[in-house]
């Protein structure tokens, strides 16, 4: 066992029992175990966990239900294509934009399960393991932890140290990995990769920048919800930010926000997974300057991931709504318009706010659903 990645890496199998036997003597998850499983005894469920002898097992069995009653309750169906894929049970990283804390990862697991595939290691920030129960159920939940917040030569060692370990666990554990493609969600949803984080997975490995990527074996995914149940909080905080430069979110905001993603209506969701680049990336010019191949491969992971949208009717409505045009209108019908127009006016009325700038508001989220669309368009006719 390597030592060295103790602190970050998910839980050992071997040591389960006594992470449960932790996680069952906790008041604060015996109470939200109950409040999302009111139907169980919450003895019977301490029970069934004590029975996982694998974190598989325990995602097969807890979180599997817990994402199908997500999907039950709040959307109309999540879909998954994957058969971009050779190779569909290989050892990706999936690099992906970035709309629900949880559901991004959850569901993409639960969707590998029903192709009769592994799940995936998720990367999650420190900043969301508020509760030490937080930080032991992830690390359950097959997640290893991304330190933030820490100072300049700390982080360098950090970031240093998951690459170690995320190569490790491609390469070692053949086990995939879910990364989002930057720190913290796109809010307006113009989704780009940050150049950082490829930076990080190129600390590990062997060999040059392109081959060190390259051993990461980068499947591109693309999430695309109809509806973004944060919309209205992700606008409220435009515009709290416009008014206060130095307005920063509390973690009562943090946790209001996991709580709308998690319950709020989202619509339709599909999951799809591009070819892995490594191809791409072996014709890359190895002699690039460092900064400019690794703006050239976000580029390049920008392109696919833009051109794996799923598009919705509301996305062609607020392009239109936004322009005052009727570019798009062969892609709605009337009563898709208005559906869409009634969910932001529904939407916007949630917003509280002082000095509400309705107007303002209204843009802010009219680009959420728009710029999914706009970087679609461009990515396709640049493929």
């Amino acid at each position: 066992m390597n030592e060295e990645f103790d602190e970050i890496r998910p839980y050992h199998d071997e040591e389960l029992p006594q992470v449960f036997e932790e996680l069952i003597a906790d008041p604060a998850f015996r109470q939200v175990v109950e409040a999302v499983f009111p139907e169980i005894p919450f003895e019977m469920l301490a029970n069934r966990m004590r029975t996982c002898k694998t974190k598989l097992e325990f995602q097969k069995m807890f979180g599997y239900a817990l994402m199908q009653k997500f999907i039950q309750n709040s959307t109309d169906g999540v879909s998954l294509d994957n058969s971009a894929l050779t190779d569909k049970g290989g050892a990706y990283t999936y690099i992906s934009n970035h709309r629900d804390i949880i559901l991004d990862s959850g569901f993409l697991s639960k969707l590998l399960v029903d192709e009769g595939l592994n799940t995936v290691e998720i990367a999650i920030g420190d900043n969301l393991l508020i509760y030490p129960w937080i930080k032991k159920l992830v690390r359950v939940n097959k997640s290893f932890i991304v330190q933030r917040g820490l100072p300049m030569r700390q982080m360098l060692q950090s970031s240093a140290r998951m690459s170690r370990y995320m190569h490790h666990t491609i390469a070692d554990k053949k086990q995939s990995i879910w990364i989002a493609q930057r720190e913290g969600r796109a809010k307006d949803s113009d989704d780009r990769t940050q150049e950082s984080v490829l930076k990080m997975l190129a600390i590990g490995g062997e060999g040059d920048s392109i081959d060190r990527l390259m051993q990461m074996n980068i499947a591109p995914l693309s999430i695309s919800y109809e509806y973004d149940p944060c919309d209205f909080l992700k606008a409220r905080e435009f515009q709290l930010k416009r008014d206060n430069p130095d307005y920063k979110k509390t973690t009562a905001d943090d946790l209001k926000n996991m709580q709308t993603g998690l319950l709020g209506y989202k619509g339709r969701v599909h999951f799809r997974i591009a070819s892995c680049i490594n191809l791409q990336l072996s014709g890359i010019d190895r002699n690039l300057p460092r900064q400019e191949l690794f703006i050239r491969i976000a580029s390049l992971i920008d392109q696919s991931i833009h051109s794996g949208y799923r598009l919705y009717p509301g996305n062609y409505v607020a392009a239109d709504w936004l322009d005052g045009e009727k570019h798009f209108a062969s892609h709605y019908t009337e009563e898709e318009k208005q559906k869409f127009e009634a969910y932001i006016h529904q939407q916007l009325a949630r917003i509280d706010l002082p000095d509400k700038d309705e107007a303002f508001l209204r843009t802010m989220m009219l680009q959420m659903y728009a710029n999914p669309l706009k970087n679609h368009l461009h990515a396709i006719s640049h493929d």
